[in-house]
């Protein structure tokens, strides 16, 4: 009977498009409020309003990188629906505030980092859904599909702010996301099989399970894990100031028009749809899964690099295209670590990696508004400055820099084993209680054999 209560929920069997379609309307949402939150941003905070977005992104970054695992870990346990809903509510619950409270607005972007690890989930339930063989082409197109949904919607955005207002932007991106939250509750079907999940939400949860630093003590008991680790965070951490400084970068230095930042977003998001899913695909069939992380990052160097050094408008479309290969990294990176963990650890493992990148929101921005003020250079105008400063003052400084930093998460990641077919090594028999067969739990019990066991298991078993 519970197996029958379980298929009716939602509509069809669990798929990788519901996880899509999850994702696309609450990146589309967001997208939308590209040119309004500039506006927003610099109307509330007149004075430093670049290390102002960067104080706000660290605390929403720092909670998030504290509940990831911990989320991930619970929907392991209670399955993968309940907590979609509860993280796509919370990332989309500051939109209609924007308008309405931008202080209240902004405290609850930093207050929502704690819920905001929608993407966590997302890749447990696309784990749970597909084959080891097919897992890294359905992680391109979950990451394509965020590319996708910010193809057109800054345009949009940027349109119906000039015709109509910032208010009529709030309010469409707000519908989208109550369309998602509907989405979830109507259409979506929990993903994790029944005898994986608890039958309760009564049973106790011990401070073991619930300390968000549990998993990352147990990175160090495993090469492989660890090495993908260092290599997100030093990877993603210049990616995640680039995202908040770009825009303004290419509107005050290289003079970008709102309409042409559209542009620019919306070809970079097409490119980006082409490498996650045609090119990904090729190349995790010809040259494997460690290969295409290794190209992924030459690819995100070589644009970072051009953007730190560029200064005309066509070094920066160039970029913007060697950016969308970059992009290929952590859907491999996601494929990569998935294959490693057990079928039972999929919400934790990819928890622990989109904590990292919830770290890496919070650090990135800091550290690049940190290098800006360093050079003098203060993003908090909305008009373009003086060609002349601009020629002698570049703010390119963060960008080498981040390119720096992925150097190093290049050679860290040439020493990740590759992962071999090898005949399986004898281990000794599990215990009952801790079997996948168990209704009650799928996590190993405090002093059993497993506990001391890393979190993913070695490559040649």
């Amino acid at each position: 009977m519970r197996d029958a209560s379980a298929a009716q929920e939602g509509i069809g069997k669990a798929s990788v498009y519901h996880a899509v379609v999850i994702i696309f309307l609450e990146f589309f949402a967001w997208g939308l409020l590209t040119t309004p939150m500039l506006t927003v941003l610099h109307e509330t905070f007149p004075q430093h309003t670049f290390l102002m977005n960067g104080l706000i992104q660290g605390v929403k970054g720092l909670l998030s990188f504290l509940s990831a695992p911990l989320i991930g870990a619970l929907s392991d346990v209670w399955g993968r629906r309940s907590f979609l809903l509860v993280t796509v509510f919370f990332t989309c619950a500051p939109i209609p505030l924007m308008r309405l409270s931008p202080w209240w607005y902004f405290a609850m972007i930093s207050v929502s980092g704690a819920f905001s690890v929608t993407f966590s989930v997302i890749f447990a339930y696309v784990a749970d859904v597909t084959e080891e063989r097919d897992r890294s082409t359905a992680y391109g197109l979950v990451s394509a599909t965020f590319a996708a949904s910010l193809v057109t919607s800054p345009a949009i955005g940027a349109y119906l702010s000039a015709c109509y207002g910032d208010n009529l932007v709030v309010l469409v991106a707000t519908l989208i996301a109550l369309a998602d939250i509907c989405f979830i509750l109507l259409a979506v079907p929990e993903s994790l099989p029944m005898k994986m999940r608890l039958n309760t939400w009564g049973v106790p949860i011990s401070w073991e399970q619930a300390d968000p630093f549990a998993s990352f003590r147990k990175v160090g008991k495993d090469t492989t894990v660890l090495l993908i680790c260092i290599t997100v965070f030093l990877s993603y951490l210049p990616e995640a100031g680039q995202y908040s400084s770009f825009f303004l970068y290419l509107r005050q230095v290289i003079n970008f028009t709102p309409t042409t930042i559209a542009v620019f977003i919306g070809v970079v998001g097409v490119l980006s749809i082409v490498a996650q899913t045609l090119f990904l695909t090729l190349l995790m069939k010809t040259i494997g899964n460690k290969n295409t992380v290794l190209l992924g990052l030459g690819f995100q160097i070589l644009q970072l690099t051009w953007y730190g050094l560029g200064s005309e408008p066509w070094m920066m479309w160039a970029a913007g295209a060697v950016a969308a290969m970059s992009s290929i990294t952590f859907p491999a990176v996601s494929a990569l670590v998935s294959r490693s963990a057990d079928a039972d650890k999929q919400g934790l493992v990819q928890g622990m990696i989109t904590g990292i990148r919830g770290l890496c929101n919070g650090l990135g921005p800091a550290l690049y508004g940190f290098v800006f003020f360093l050079f003098n250079v203060e993003l908090n105008e909305l008009t373009p400055i003086d060609t002349a400063v601009s020629r002698t003052v570049i703010p390119g400084p963060p960008f080498l820099l981040g390119a720096c930093t992925v150097v190093v998460a290049f050679v860290v990641a040439l020493f990740i084993p590759e992962r071999s077919a090898q005949p399986e090594k004898p281990c000794p028999a599990r215990k009952p209680s801790v079997s996948l067969a168990s209704p009650n739990t799928n996590t190993p019990l405090p002093g059993s054999d497993e506990d001391s066991e890393p979190l993913l298991q070695d490559s040649t078993v």
